[in-house]
C-alpha cells in the first residue's frame, strides 16, 4: 500500500510541475489540467470546486496560506457532496486533492497552522487583493459602460479583469462558507456586509463569470461588446415579459441578472430544462436581431424590431408546420397571419424552438414534433388567456413537477429505442423493425391524432415490439432485393426494353416500314402492359410486412392497381393476338386492329394526360387547381400522394433543357445501338435458327431440339447487357462537354498559371472591390475627384481598398509556411494611403524591372517618346520607373532642408520641364543613370536601419554623394553650369552646410517608401518564381480567377446571413503527439522525415518562421517545448487532422473581423480615432469587429466521446482543449454519461449533450448541460452525433465540414457572398443547400492519392456543375455543403440515421430536402480543402463503404420516392446519377462474365467451330462494339474524360495532356480497373446479404508497407476469387474455342478480360510501399504462412488467424433467401466439369450422361484420397503406421493407376491438365454450397473437411499471387520503379538515402 501511496505522490508532483511549467510558458505538451482539471462531473455540476482549486492555483506564488486554505475548502465541499465517494471519479479526486494539500503543508518547514485563523487570513488577503486589482475602477468602467454603451480598455485588459474577478468570486464562495464559524462580532460581521452589499449591487463580481455562449443574456459582461449591438438590444427587448402576460407565479426564479421574458413562462409551463431554455434564449434573440439587420439596424435609443422581421422568422421556422396542417387539412392553432399579434408570433417560434431543443433523437420525426407543437400551442393559446401562468396537463407528473422530458420526449423515446434494438446491431432485416421513417411517416395521416393528447400510452405509435411479433412498418418495406432497381425506376426499364423491342423488330425487318412492320412494333403495346402489371405486382409483393399498419388507402390502392395493370395487361395481349392472326390469316377484315388501336390510342391518352398534368411544369398547377373527384382518382391512382415529394417540378426552362440534354443522349444511343449492335446481329441470328441439326460435343439438354436457343442467347445477352448500360457512357461523354463549356462560361481556368496572375493582377483591386467589398465600405472613400483623375484615382481608390485584404491573405500564406519571409515582402502591396500619386503594386511585379528600364534607356538612341513607348511595352515597368521616380523626390525632400530642398525643388523641376517638351535624353546623361542609381540605393541601405550617429554622417555624406552624381554626371552641361553657379546653392555648399545634416525618416509613410525603394532597386528576383510553392501558386491563382466569376454581390457583414460550421468527431486523430511523428516503420521512415520531403520548402520556410537554422535537427526543436508544439502543428497541419479542420474553419472569424474592421460600423466599442482608416493593423483585438463576427459565424464541433476521453485522461481530450484555448470561438459538443448506483448492484446511466468552451484560464467551461431521454445513439453514429450538438448552431445556415477538411482565408473572404445565394433566383423554389467546390489537398501524397484527387475534383466540379444545372438533380455527396439551417432543423435535420440504411447519411439529406420541395445548387467560386484516402487499402474500403451505402440506398424509400415523382427526364438524370452508376458498374464487370460464359458453352458444346463455316459471326462488329465499350469502361477512360475536360478547363491543353499521360505512365488503368471490382463487389453483396457498414479508412499517411496476408484477407472474396474464375474462362476459351482470326482474334476478343485478371489480382502489390523489396517478401511469405496455419479459437481475430477469418468472411450469409441465392450463384462452377469431361481425349465422341456421372466417381475418390493424407495424426495416434503404410500404398497405387491409364486407354498428359481445370471450379462450388448451408454440413460431421478443402484453395491461390511478386523481387531495380511509380521523386530519392543510411534495417534485424 505505501508503494502505491508513494506512486501517487510522484505523479501529483509530475502534474504540479507540468502546471507551474505551463503558467510559466514553458509547457505546451498538454491543456492545463492539474487537479483543477480532475474535478469529476458529478461534483462540478453542482458546485464551484473547480473555480476554487483554480483560484488556489493562481494564488500559489502569491500567498500558499491562501491556496492552502482554499485546497481544504474544496475537499470539504467534495466531502460534504459525496460522503461516501459513490460517484464515478470521486475517491481518486479526494486521494489527489488531499495529497495536493499535504504538499503544500510540507512546503511550511514545520510551522504550525492556526486554522481558526484561517478566516481572518482569508478576509485580510481578499481586501488586500481588492486593492491590489483596483475592483472599484472595474465596477466604474462597468457603469460607464452600461450608461453609454461603449468601451475603453483593450483586449488585454478585459482578459485580465475577467481573471481578477474569477479569483475574487471564489474568494467570496470560501469567506461566505467559513464564516458562519467566525466571529459574528468581528470578522463575521465584516464579511455578512460585505456579502451583503455583493448581491445587493449589479457587480461585475455578481455576474461577469456567468458562462455563457454568444450573447451574455444572463449576465451583461463588460468584456462582450455584443451586447450593446442596437439589434441584440431590440430582440431582448421584443421578447420581455409584459403586463399583458399572464401572472408568474412568485416561486418562479429568474436566473441571472436579467428581466423576465416568455421563456420562463414556458420553461414554468411545459417544464422545460433551464439549459434548453438558455440555449434557444440565445438562439432566438440572434435569429430576430439578425432578421432584423437585414432589413436595417434600428436607429433610435430604444431599440425595437420591425413586425416584418418578426413575420419573416416566424413563418420560416414554422413553414413545415403550416404545410403539415394543410396536408392533413386541420386548422392551424392560430386563425389567420393578421389575426395574432407579434407577442403570439414570438411565442410560438419560442416554443417550437425549445420543443425541437429538448427533443433528442425525436428531432429525426418532423412531422411528430409538428404533431407535439400544435397541441402544445393550443395549450399554450389557452393559458395565455388567462390572468394567472398554470402548468400545462400534458407535461405535469403526478408529484405535481413539470417536465416535457419526462412525459413527452420519453415515451416517444423508449419505443424508439425498443425498436432500434430490434435491429441487432445492423444485422437484422430492415423488415423487422421500424425506423426512424416508419415512426415519422405515423403522422402523415389524419389518424395520428387518435394518439390524443396527452398522449395514449396504449397507442400503436408507442407499441413496443413484442420478442417475436413485428409492430409492423408504415408505408414501405426495405426488402432486400434487386427488385427494388425494377420497381423504383420501372419508366426506365420499360422505355429501355421497349425501344430495345422496337428498334430490334425493324432491324428483322431489314429496316423497311411497312404495314407488317408497324403492327410488329405495335407489340409493344401488349410489353407495356405487362411490364406496368409486373411493377404493380412487386408493389404489392414488397409490401409485405407493412399490411397490417398501413393506411387503407395505401392498400387500396395497391390492389387497385394490381388488378387494374392484370386486366388491361391481359386485354391487350389479347387483342393483339388477334390482330396477329388476322395479319397471318391474310384477312381483309382488320376489325380487332382497329379496336387495338383504338384501345391502344384512349390509353396512351390517358396516360399522357395524366403524365402532363403531374410531371410538366407548365400543367402542374392545373392539376392542384382541379378538384373534380374523377380526376383526383386518376391522379391518386397514376400517382401516390406522400406528404413529401408534391410538386417536384421546376421551370419550364430548366424543363426544356433537361429534355434536350436527353434527347440527345437518346439519340446517340439509339442510333449506335442500332446499327453497330442489333442490325449486325440479324443475318447471324436467322442463320443460326436455320440451321440444321447440328452435332453437339456434349450431352446437351435445351439447345438441341429448339433452334439452338442458348447459342443464340450467348450471342445476344453480351450486346443486351451493354445496351443497358452504355446510356451511361453517353451519359458520361454529354455531361463532360456541357459541364466544360459551363465552367468556360463562367470563367472557370482564365487564370491557370502564376504567370497569368502577374500580368491581370493590374485588374485584381477593380474586380475585388466589384465583387467582395460592401457598399457601406466603398462610401467611406471620397468620389469628389476631378474629372481628369477619375480613372487614376478610382484605380488608387480600388488599390487602397484591396491592400489590407490582400496581405492578410499572403500573410496566412506565410502563416501557413507556403512561402519564406523574403516571398511575403515581395507579394505585400503597399497600402497606399499615401500622397504618391500613383498605385504602388506588389514588388515581385516590378522586380528588376528598373535594372530593366536602365539597360533600355543606356541602349536608347532615339527620341524620349520612343524611349517611353519601349518602357511601356511592360506595363509594370513603366509602374517601376514611375514610382521609383516619384519616391525619390518624396525621399530626398524629406530628408533635407534647406538649400538642400530648394535643389530638389529645382532639380525635379527642371526634369518634369524637360519631360513635357519632349526633351528628357538631351537634358539627361542616361548613360550615367546606373552610377546615380548606385549612390541612391547606398542610401537606402543605410536609411532602412535604425538610426546612429555613424549611421546618419554616413547618410549625410551619401546624399551628397547623389548630389554630386547627378549635379555633374547626370544632367547636361547647360543645366549643370546653371547649378555650379547658382548663389544660393555655392554658399550654402562652400560653408559646408550643404546636407551635413539629414532628417532621418521617422514617419511610417517615409520608413515604408525607403524600404520599398530599397527593394525595388535591389531585388533582382524573377517573377515567374515568386511564390515557389506550389500549393501557394494554386491558392492565389484560383482566389484571383474567382474574382472575376459571377459572385453575389457582398452585404456589410452587419447584414450578411449568419451561418454556423458544424464538424462531427469521433476518435480521430487532433494533433500529432511528439513521439508518433518520429516514430519509424520497419524502413526506418517517420512522419517527419516522409513530411520533410514530400514538402521540403513548406519545411524551410517553417524554419525560418520559428528563427531556426535549416540545418537544425529534430532533436534540437524537441528540446525547446514552444518549437516542440510548433512542429506538432506543423505536422498536423499537412495530415488529415481536427487541428487542421478547425483552423481553417476559423478563418471565417478572422475574415469577418478584418470586414466589419474596414466597413468601420462605429458602435463606440472601438475608438477608430488612433488608426489609419485603410489600415486593418489591430483588427484582431477589436472588440467590436470580434463580437460582429460571434454575431455572425458560430463554430461547433461534436465531439461526442471528448467527456470519456477526458475521464480517462486520453491525449485526443488534451489536444481538443488545447484547440479551444488557441480559438475563444470554437465550441466543443459532447454526450456526457452520468453513472450512478442503483438497486441490486446495478448502474444506472444518465446521458447529457453539454456544450463548453474554454474559460479565461484555458480550462473547460461548462456553457449548457442538456439531459437527454437516453442513449442518443439508436442509428447511425455520425448523423446521431450531429444531431445531438445540432441544437448549439446558430443563424440561418449551417456549413456541414467533416473531419478531414481544411479552408482558407482567402475563400473565407466570399463566404457572405455565397451566402446570399440564399436570396438569388435558383429556379421556382430558393435554395435550401448550397454546392460548394471542394480542392482535395491530398493530391501530391502518392500516385494513388492523384488519381483519387483528380477523379473526386472531376465530380465535385465539372460533374457537380451539371448535376445541378441544367439536370436539376444535385444532392448532397457530402461535405462542405451549406443548408438552409432552419429549412432543414424544421424537416429532420442535415441527416438521416436509421441503422444501415442510412449508412450513406450525407445523400439522404439531398434526398430529403429534394423531396422537401428543397432546391440544390452548386457554386464554384468558392473552394474548401478536402483529405481524401491515399493508400490503395484505405481506397477500397472508402469505395466499398460508398458502395455499400448505395446498395443500401436502393432498398430505400427516398429513392422509391424519387424514382417514382420525378418527371420522366429528371428521373433518368437521378438514377445514373445516384445508384444507377453503381448499377452500370457492375454490369461492366456481368458482360465479362456474360461474354465468357457465352463463349465457353459454345466452345464446349462444339458449336462455334460449326457455327463459323456455317455462318461467319465470330468477330462480327456487334460484338466487337460491346467489348470495346466495355473495355474502355473498364480502364476508366469514360471516368476520365470529365477529368480530361477539367483538366484543359483549369491547366490548358498541354498540361491537360501531360498529366493524361503521366496518370497512364503511374499505371492509373489498373487502378481504376481495380477500383471498379471494389464497388462491383461491395454494391452486389449488400443488395444480396447486407452488410453495409461505417468503414474506418484511417486518414495516416501512407509509408507503410501493407503484408501480403493482409492484402490477401481484404481482397481474397473481392476481387482474387472473381478474377480466377474469369482466368479459368479464358483457359477454357482459348484450349476449346474457336477463333476465326486464329491467336490474333483471340487476343482482341479477350484482351481486357486478361487486363482485367491481372489488375484484379496485382493491383494490391503494385501499389504496396516497398511491394517488390527481396527482404519483405520474405517476411510476408512467413507471415502469410504462419497465418494460414494458425488455428482459430475462441477470441482470436481474423488477422492472427486463417480459420477465424474464413469464419468471418461466412458471416454475412444470414437469411434463407440470401442461402438461396448463394446457391444459385454457385451452381456456374459446375458447368465446367460438364463441358471438360466430354472434350478429353480418354472420352472420344461418347456424349452420353454417364460420362459425366463417371467424373463425379473420380472425383469423390480423389476427395477421399486427399482425406486419407490430411487426416490428423492426432485423431489416429494408434494407428499412426498403420495410417502411415495406408498413404505409401495410396500413394504408389495413384501413381501406377494414373500411368496404366495414360499407357493402355486414351488419357493423354493434356487430359490430366484438363481434368486439373475441371476438378477446381467443382471443389470451390461445393465448398461455396458448404458454406451457404453450413447448419446441416456441421450436422453430417463434414465441416472440419470443408475447412480443410478450403484452406488449401486459399493456399493454392496465394501461392498463384505469390509467385510472381517473389519472381519480380529477385530484382533490385523493380522495387526503386516501384518506388517512383508510387511517390514523387523526392521522397523516393529520401527512402533509398534512407535506407542506405540505415544499413537496410530490415536486414539487420533479422
Amino acid at each position: 500500500m505505501a508503494r502505491v501511496y508513494d506512486n501517487w505522490e510522484r505523479l501529483v508532483r509530475a502534474t504540479l510541475k507540468r502546471e507551474q511549467l505551463r503558467t510559466s510558458g514553458q509547457g505546451h505538451e498538454r491543456a492545463p489540467s492539474g487537479i483543477a482539471g480532475a474535478v469529476p462531473s458529478s461534483l462540478g455540476k453542482v458546485s464551484n470546486i473547480d473555480l476554487i482549486l483554480q483560484a488556489a492555483d493562481e494564488i500559489q506564488p502569491e500567498d500558499a496560506n491562501v491556496s492552502r486554505i482554499l485546497c481544504e475548502q474544496a475537499y470539504s465541499m467534495a466531502q460534504n457532496l459525496d460522503p461516501t465517494s459513490d460517484g464515478r471519479g470521486v475517491l481518486q479526486f479526494k486521494t489527489g486533492l488531499m495529497s495536493v494539500i499535504k504538499q503544500k503543508l510540507a512546503r511550511r518547514d514545520g510551522g504550525q497552522i492556526d486554522r481558526n485563523r484561517d478566516i481572518e487570513y482569508l478576509w485580510e488577503f481578499y481586501q488586500r487583493y481588492k486593492r491590489r486589482h483596483h475592483l472599484e475602477d472595474i465596477q466604474r468602467e462597468e457603469d460607464r459602460m452600461r450608461e453609454s454603451g461603449t468601451f475603453s480598455a483593450n483586449i488585454g485588459d478585459y482578459k485580465e479583469m475577467k481573471k481578477t474577478i474569477a479569483i475574487l468570486r471564489a474568494l467570496i464562495e470560501v469567506m461566505e462558507l467559513l464564516s458562519k464559524d467566525a466571529d459574528p462580532h468581528g470578522v463575521g460581521r465584516q464579511i455578512t456586509e460585505e456579502l451583503r452589499r455583493i448581491k445587493s449591487s449589479d457587480t461585475a463580481l455578481s455576474r461577469e463569470l456567468t458562462a455563457y455562449n454568444i450573447v451574455p443574456l444572463g449576465a451583461p459582461s463588460i468584456t462582450n461588446a455584443i451586447g450593446i449591438f442596437p439589434e441584440i438590444r431590440g430582440a431582448m427587448s421584443a421578447i420581455r415579459y409584459t403586463e399583458q402576460f399572464p401572472r408568474l407565479p412568485a416561486k418562479v426564479e429568474i436566473s441571472g441578472q436579467r428581466d423576465a421574458d416568455m421563456f420562463d413562462l414556458l420553461e414554468f409551463v411545459f417544464g422545460f430544462q433551464k439549459d434548453n431554455v438558455r440555449n434557444q434564449r440565445e438562439n432566438v434573440v440572434l435569429t430576430i436581431a439578425n432578421a432584423q439587420s437585414r432589413l436595417g439596424i434600428p436607429a433610435q435609443a430604444d431599440p425595437k424590431i420591425d413586425e416584418k422581421a418578426i413575420n419573416e422568422v416566424f413563418l420560416k421556422v414554422l413553414d413545415n408546420y403550416i404545410k403539415w396542417c394543410k396536408y392533413l387539412r386541420i386548422r392551424l392553432v392560430w386563425n389567420s397571419l393578421q389575426a395574432i399579434n407579434r407577442d403570439r408570433k414570438l411565442f410560438l417560434v419560442s416554443l417550437y424552438f425549445l420543443i425541437w431543443g429538448e427533443a433528442a433523437n425525436v428531432r429525426f420525426l418532423p412531422e411528430c414534433i409538428c404533431y407535439i407543437f400544435h397541441h402544445m400551442a393550443k395549450e399554450l393559446d389557452a393559458i395565455l388567456d388567462h390572468g394567472e401562468a398554470i402548468p400545462a396537463a400534458s407535461c405535469t407528473i403526478e408529484n405535481d413537477s413539470v417536465s416535457f422530458l419526462d412525459q413527452i420526449v420519453y415515451p416517444i423515446y423508449e419505443t424508439l429505442a425498443a425498436e432500434a434494438a430490434r435491429n441487432n446491431n445492423g444485422k437484422a432485416a430492415h423488415s423487422a423493425w421500424r425506423n426512424y421513417d416508419d415512426f415519422n411517416e405515423y403522422f402523415w395521416s389524419p389518424a395520428c391524432f387518435d394518439l390524443s393528447w396527452p398522449m395514449r400510452r396504449d397507442s400503436a405509435f408507442l407499441l413496443k415490439p413484442k420478442k417475436w411479433k413485428r409492430t409492423g412498418k408504415s408505408t414501405f418495406v426495405e426488402h432486400r432485393t434487386f427488385l427494388h432497381l425494377y420497381r423504383s425506376f420501372h419508366r426506365l426499364w420499360i422505355f429501355l426494353a421497349l425501344m430495345f423491342q422496337g428498334l430490334a423488330i425493324i432491324a428483322f425487318n431489314d429496316g423497311k416500314i411497312n404495314s407488317d412492320t408497324v403492327k410488329s412494333v405495335l407489340s409493344i403495346g401488349p410489353a407495356f402492359a405487362i411490364m406496368n402489371f409486373i411493377e404493380s405486382s412487386l408493389d404489392v409483393l414488397l409490401m409485405f410486412g407493412a399490411y397490417t399498419t398501413a393506411r387503407g388507402m395505401v392498400i387500396s390502392r395497391l390492389v387497385i392497381r394490381f388488378f387494374w395493370f392484370g386486366a388491361s395487361s391481359v386485354a391487350v395481349t389479347y387483342i393483339y393476338l388477334k390482330v396477329l392472326q388476322e395479319r397471318n390469316d391474310k384477312s381483309n377484315d382488320s376489325f380487332y386492329f382497329r379496336i387495338y388501336i383504338l384501345v391502344l390510342g384512349v390509353y396512351a391518352a390517358l396516360r399522357l394526360v395524366l403524365a402532363l398534368l403531374l410531371k410538366f411544369p407548365a400543367c402542374h398547377k392545373l392539376s392542384e387547381m382541379s378538384d373534380q373527384s374523377f380526376f383526383q382518382f386518376f391522379k391518386w391512382i397514376y400517382e401516390e400522394r406522400y406528404f413529401v415529394g408534391r410538386g417536384l417540378y421546376e421551370r419550364m426552362s430548366d424543363y426544356l433543357r433537361s429534355v434536350l440534354f436527353w434527347v440527345v443522349i437518346f439519340t446517340c444511343k439509339f442510333l449506335f445501338t442500332y446499327f453497330l449492335q442489333i442490325k449486325p446481329l440479324v443475318k447471324p441470328t436467322r442463320i443460326i435458327v436455320d440451321l440444321p441439326a447440328m452435332q453437339y460435343a456434349w450431352h446437351d439438354l435445351v439447345s438441341k431440339n429448339n433452334k439452338n436457343v442458348l447459342t443464340i442467347a450467348s450471342l445476344w445477352a453480351p450486346v443486351v447487357a451493354i445496351y443497358l448500360m452504355d446510356i451511361h457512357i453517353w451519359y458520361t461523354l454529354l455531361s463532360a462537354i456541357i459541364g466544360g463549356v459551363m465552367g468556360a462560361r463562367s470563367r472557370l481556368g482564365e487564370i491557370r498559371s502564376i504567370e497569368m496572375v502577374h500580368k491581370r493582377f493590374e485588374s485584381f483591386p477593380e474586380a475585388f472591390v466589384k465583387n467582395l467589398v460592401s457598399q457601406s465600405q466603398k462610401r467611406r472613400f471620397p468620389s469628389n475627384s476631378e474629372p481628369s483623375q477619375d480613372s487614376q484615382v478610382l484605380n488608387k481608390t480600388n488599390a487602397t481598398i484591396f491592400s489590407p485584404f490582400w496581405n492578410e491573405i499572403i500573410k496566412s500564406l506565410r502563416e501557413e509556411d507556403f512561402i519564406s519571409n523574403r516571398e511575403k515582402d515581395l507579394l505585400s502591396i503597399p497600402s497606399n494611403t499615401g500622397s504618391l500619386r500613383l498605385v504602388q503594386w506588389p514588388l515581385f511585379l516590378l522586380s528588376s524591372k528598373i535594372l530593366l528600364a536602365i539597360d533600355l534607356a543606356l541602349d536608347c538612341k532615339d527620341t524620349q517618346a520612343d524611349l517611353w513607348s519601349r518602357v511601356c511595352r511592360d506595363e509594370y515597368m513603366a509602374y517601376a520607373v514611375q514610382e521609383c521616380y516619384y519616391s525619390i523626390e518624396k525621399i530626398l525632400y524629406s530628408l533635407v532642408e534647406g538649400e538642400g530642398r530648394l535643389w530638389v525643388e529645382r532639380i525635379y523641376r527642371e526634369i518634369n520641364n524637360s519631360i513635357m517638351e519632349g526633351s528628357l535624353v538631351v537634358t539627361l546623361n542616361l548613360a550615367k543613370l546606373p552610377a546615380v542609381l548606385r549612390k541612391f540605393t547606398a542610401l537606402t541601405g543605410l536609411l532602412i536601419r535604425p538610426e546612429t550617429d555613424v549611421l546618419a554622417k554616413g547618410a549625410a555624406k551619401a546624399v551628397f554623394d547623389v548630389y554630386e552624381a547627378v549635379t555633374h554626371d547626370l544632367l547636361s552641361p547647360d543645366l549643370r553650369e546653371q547649378l555650379d553657379t547658382w548663389s544660393l546653392l555655392a554658399k550654402a555648399r562652400n560653408e559646408g552646410r550643404l546636407f551635413s545634416r539629414i532628417k532621418w525618416p521617422s514617419d511610417p509613410e517615409t520608413k515604408d517608401l525607403v524600404k520599398r525603394l530599397y527593394l525595388l532597386l535591389t531585388v533582382k528576383d524573377s517573377a515567374a518564381n515568386i511564390p515557389k510553392n506550389l500549393e501557394a501558386r494554386r491558392r492565389l491563382e484560383f482566389f484571383t480567377n474567382s474574382l472575376f466569376m459571377d459572385i453575389p454581390s457582398a452585404k456589410p457583414v452587419s447584414e450578411m446571413v449568419p451561418f454556423s460550421v458544424f464538424t462531427p468527431y469521433y476518435s480521430e486523430t487532433v494533433l500529432y503527439s511528439s513521439s508518433e511523428l518520429r516514430v519509424e516503420n520497419e524502413d526506418g521512415i517517420s512522419v517527419l522525415f516522409y513530411l520533410q520531403k514530400i514538402f521540403p520548402d513548406e519545411w524551410d520556410n517553417f524554419l525560418e518562421r520559428i528563427g531556426r537554422d535549416q540545418s537544425t535537427g529534430d532533436a534540437e526543436l524537441q528540446e525547446n517545448s514552444s518549437d516542440a508544439l510548433e512542429l506538432r502543428f506543423w505536422v498536423s497541419y499537412r495530415g488529415q487532422t481536427l487541428a487542421r479542420t478547425v483552423r481553417g474553419m476559423m478563418y471565417y472569424r478572422k475574415a469577418l473581423m478584418l470586414q466589419s474592421y474596414l466597413e468601420r460600423r462605429s458602435l463606440g466599442v472601438d475608438d477608430y480615432s488612433q488608426v489609419d482608416a485603410f489600415s486593418s493593423q489591430g483588427f484582431e483585438s477589436s472588440l467590436e469587429s470580434r463580437a460582429q463576427a460571434d454575431l455572425k459565424f458560430t463554430y461547433v464541433v461534436s465531439c461526442q466521446i471528448y467527456g470519456q476521453q477526458k475521464q480517462r485522461r486520453a491525449p485526443e481530450a488534451a489536444d481538443i482543449s488545447l484547440l479551444l484555448q488557441r480559438n475563444e470561438a470554437l465550441r466543443v459538443a459532447y454526450i456526457h454519461v452520468e453513472e450512478t448506483a442503483a438497486a441490486e448492484g446495478k448502474i444506472l446511466k444518465e446521458f447529457y449533450s453539454k456544450l463548453v468552451k474554454a474559460d479565461i484560464r484555458g480550462t473547460d467551461q461548462e456553457i449548457y448541460s442538456i439531459k437527454l431521454p437516453g442513449d442518443p445513439k439508436l442509428g447511425e453514429g455520425k448523423p446521431e452525433n450531429q444531431n445531438h450538438a445540432i441544437v448549439f448552431t446558430r443563424g440561418e445556415a449551417v456549413q456541414t465540414i467533416d473531419m478531414n477538411q481544411d479552408n482558407y482565408l482567402e475563400e473565407a473572404m466570399k463566404m457572405r457572398n455565397l451566402l446570399e445565394e440564399f436570396h438569388k433566383n435558383h429556379g421556382l423554389r430558393p435554395p435550401s443547400i448550397l454546392g460548394v467546390r471542394e480542392h482535395v489537398f491530398t493530391g501530391s501524397v502518392s500516385s494513388l492519392a492523384w488519381f483519387m484527387s483528380n477523379q473526386e475534383t472531376s465530380f465535385v466540379t465539372l460533374a457537380q456543375r451539371v448535376l445541378a444545372f441544367p439536370l436539376k438533380v444535385r444532392m448532397h455527396y457530402g461535405h462542405p455543403d451549406v443548408f438552409d439551417r432552419i429549412f432543414h432543423i424544421t424537416r429532420g435535420g442535415i441527416s438521416k440515421s436509421s441503422r444501415v440504411i442510412n449508412i450513406s447519411e450525407d445523400i439522404f439529406a439531398g434526398f430529403n430536402s429534394t423531396l422537401r420541395q428543397g432546391n440544390i445548387t452548386h457554386h464554384e467560386y468558392i473552394q474548401v480543402g478536402k483529405g481524401r484516402d491515399v493508400g490503395l487499402n484505405q481506397i477500397a474500403l472508402f469505395e466499398g463503404k460508398v458502395a455499400g451505402g448505395n446498395g443500401e440506398q436502393v432498398l430505400s424509400r427516398d429513392v422509391y420516392r424519387l424514382g417514382q415523382l420525378l418527371d420522366f427526364f429528371r428521373m433518368f438524370s437521378f438514377f445514373y446519377t445516384t445508384v444507377g452508376y453503381y448499377v452500370c458498374t457492375m454490369m461492366t464487370v456481368l458482360i465479362v462474365y456474360i461474354f465468357l460464359y457465352g463463349r465457353a458453352y459454345l466452345a464446349f458444346s462444339g458449336l462455334d467451330r460449326a457455327i463459323a463455316k456455317e455462318a461467319e459471326i465470330s468477330g462480327n462488329t456487334a460484338l466487337d462494339a460491346v467489348l470495346n465499350a466495355q473495355f474502355l469502361v473498364q480502364i476508366g477512360i469514360f471516368t476520365a474524360v470529365p477529368m480530361i475536360v477539367g483538366f484543359i478547363l483549369e491547366m490548358g491543353l498541354l498540361k491537360a495532356v501531360f498529366s493524361f499521360i503521366t496518370m497512364q505512365l503511374q499505371l492509373c488503368s489498373v487502378f481504376f480497373t481495380f477500383s471498379l471490382g471494389t464497388r462491383t463487389h461491395y454494391f452486389g453483396r449488400t443488395i444480396l446479404h447486407g452488410g453495409a457498414k461505417y468503414r474506418a479508412t484511417g486518414r495516416g499517411f501512407v509509408v507503410r508497407h501493407i503484408k501480403f496476408a493482409d492484402n490477401y484477407r481484404l481482397y481474397s472474396r473481392s476481387h482474387f476469387v472473381k478474377a480466377l474464375e474469369v482466368a479459368l474462362l479464358l483457359i477454357v476459351y482459348i484450349a476449346y474455342g474457336y477463333a476465326d482470326g486464329g491467336a490474333v482474334s483471340y487476343i482482341l476478343l479477350t484482351l481486357s478480360s486478361w487486363f482485367l485478371v491481372i489488375s484484379w489480382l496485382f493491383a494490391p502489390y503494385i501499389f504496396n510501399p516497398s511491394g517488390f523489396e527481396w527482404q519483405k517478401t520474405v517476411e510476408d511469405f512467413d507471415d502469410w504462412t504462419s497465418w494460414l496455419l494458425y488455428k482459430g479459437g475462441v477470441g482470436v481475430k481474423g488477422e492472427n488467424s486463417w480459420e477465424s477469418w474464413w469464419d468471418e468472411e461466412q458471416m454475412h450469409i444470414q437469411t434463407l433467401r440470401g442461402r438461396i441465392l448463394e446457391t444459385i450463384l454457385s451452381l456456374r462452377f459446375f458447368f465446367f466439369q460438364y463441358g471438360i469431361v466430354y472434350k478429353l481425349n480418354l472420352t472420344g465422341k461418347d456424349t452420353s450422361l454417364a460420362i459425366y456421372g463417371f467424373s463425379w466417381v473420380v472425383l469423390i475418390t480423389i476427395v477421399m484420397i486427399f482425406k486419407v493424407f490430411t487426416l490428423s495424426h492426432k485423431k489416429s495416434a494408434k494407428f499412426q503406421l498403420f495410417m502411415r503404410f495406408t498413404q505409401g500404398v495410396t500413394s504408389m497405387g495413384l501413381v501406377a493407376v494414373i500411368v496404366l491409364l495414360v499407357i493402355f486407354t486414351r488419357l493423354s498428359i493434356a487430359d490430366l491438365f484438363a481434368s486439373i481445370l475441371a476438378i477446381i471450379p467443382t471443389g470451390w462450388a461445393i465448398i461455396c454450397l458448404a458454406i451457404t448451408w453450413k447448419s446441416i454440413v456441421r450436422s453430417l460431421g463434414l465441416w472440419d473437411s470443408v475447412r480443410e478443402f478450403a484452406r488449401m484453395y486459399d493456399a493454392g491461390m496465394g501461392m498463384l499471387i505469390f509467385a510472381p511478386i517473389a519472381f519480380l523481387s529477385w530484382f533490385p531495380f523493380i522495387s526503386t520503379f516501384q518506388s517512383r511509380l508510387l511517390f514523387n521523386q523526392a521522397f523516393s530519392r529520401g527512402l533509398e538515402i534512407s535506407l542506405i543510411l540505415a544499413g537496410n534495417k530490415a536486414n539487420v534485424d533479422v
